[in-house]
């Protein structure tokens, strides 16, 4: 891509995205993102009342009288975005594809952070680990990570949820708000989900578009696995065949679901075709009103 066109593209991304996280973000963000933990801010001499463990015992012993630590609410939230840029991610039915939605959502995200001065970092992955940003703070950090979303070529095709997730848990050493954004069709990562969500406050963002869930009747379709280049032709008109689809896309949704609840994980489901600011909204208002 040429450096001009790219700019534009960024651009474009910065000025539709920035109107939405106000939008999306306002007055909700810290309400949504509690749990920083606690930062330790000075020392004071011991008053009645106060809890006896804070007592620091070395002041205490220079100075002979009982001083004690006082603590306050951590003030800067981590983001961290585990972004699945797999092959899968180029199918999209309805004006986009799941990779341009992901980084729409990740700039939404981004300038969140940046209005709220957080630091973000981004892990892009697919049956491996593509790019590592680490987090920080800035707008010319957050436009880094759009041109990176924008213009990047994994290696991989392939997904591995579990490998990326225990990457976030052992690289991001303090507590972090961190996004999974996927289609969450992977298996065998249920271990690692439920360890990075102990460890993290982590969301999941379930990227999907309809035509993963049901058939249209278009006739005879080959079908291709981005992943895997697997080729199959469908008789999509084939009533059977549709409803066995279904079935099967409302099973892998069903396991994903339970699998997310298990481990405490919250999400909600983004598509192709509609607006992600209702749901996300809605995300972030079930979020404040449970903390």
């Amino acid at each position: 891509m040429e450096t001009s066109e790219l700019l534009k593209k960024v651009r474009k991304i910065e000025i539709k995205t920035r109107g939405l996280s106000n939008q999306i973000f306002s007055g909700q963000y810290h309400s949504a993102f509690k749990g920083r933990g606690m930062a330790f801010s000075e020392v004071r001499e011991y008053a009645y009342g106060d809890d006896i463990r804070n007592i620091d015992w070395n002041v205490t012993a220079r100075y002979h009288t009982p001083f004690v630590k006082v603590f306050e609410e951590e003030r800067e939230l981590t983001l961290v975005l585990v972004v699945d840029v797999s092959a899968s991610g180029d199918f999209g039915t309805r004006g986009q594809s799941k990779r341009d939605l992901i980084t729409e959502l990740c700039a939404v995200l981004s300038f969140s952070a940046l209005t709220n001065n957080d630091k973000i970092g981004v892990i892009l992955f697919t049956d491996r680990i593509e790019l590592f940003i680490p987090p920080k703070k800035g707008k010319t950090h957050i436009l880094r990570i759009i041109r990176e979303l924008i213009e990047f070529h994994p290696q991989g095709k392939g997904t591995d949820i579990g490998m990326a997730l225990r990457f976030l848990t052992n690289a991001i050493k303090k507590r972090s708000i961190a996004f999974l954004m996927s289609d969450l069709m992977g298996t065998g990562f249920d271990d690692p989900l439920r360890i990075a969500a102990r460890k993290h406050d982590l969301v999941a963002l379930r990227v999907r578009d309809q035509r993963e869930d049901e058939l249209p009747d278009i006739g005879l379709v080959r079908l291709t696995d981005a992943e895997t280049g697997t080729e199959q032709w469908v008789d999509t008109s084939n009533e059977h065949v549709r409803t066995a689809f279904k079935a099967r896309a409302l099973e892998l949704d069903a396991r994903s679901r339970d699998l997310l609840r298990r481990a405490g994980v919250d999400s909600t489901d983004l598509y192709t075709d509609r607006s992600y600011v209702a749901p996300l909204t809605t995300l972030l208002k079930r979020r404040g009103t449970r903390r």
